[in-house]
């Protein structure tokens, strides 16, 4: 089974991204069969690609209706996604947990 098939969820608008020591930043995250993409909102001059098979744990949170994503990634990142919408937490959540 190719991993674009396990991906329900490809794209999540209003997606905050937290890292330590830099403003948080909110816009359209993207799932491809590679890599995560954080686009931030127009006029925003950010773009973040991350490499799946980067990511060394997922821990996930969720509150309500919404939902947060810690990724930690093997080169000793720590992202915080805030997705809106529960489902599309989890959705991703599993995305990038699945390639193996």
């Amino acid at each position: 089974m190719e991993f674009s098939e396990l991906i329900k969820t490809a794209t999540v608008e209003n997606v905050q991204l937290s890292r330590p020591g830099q403003p948080a930043v909110k816009g359209t995250l993207c799932i491809t069969s590679h890599h995560l993409l954080l686009s931030s909102c127009p006029g925003g001059d950010l773009e973040l690609w991350l490499l799946i098979r980067n990511v060394d744990a997922v821990e996930k949170r969720l509150s309500g209706s919404s939902g947060t994503i810690t990724l930690r990634c093997k080169d000793l990142q720590v992202l915080q996604l805030e997705i809106p919408g529960m489902e599309e937490c989890l959705n991703i959540a599993s995305s990038i947990e699945s390639p193996g």
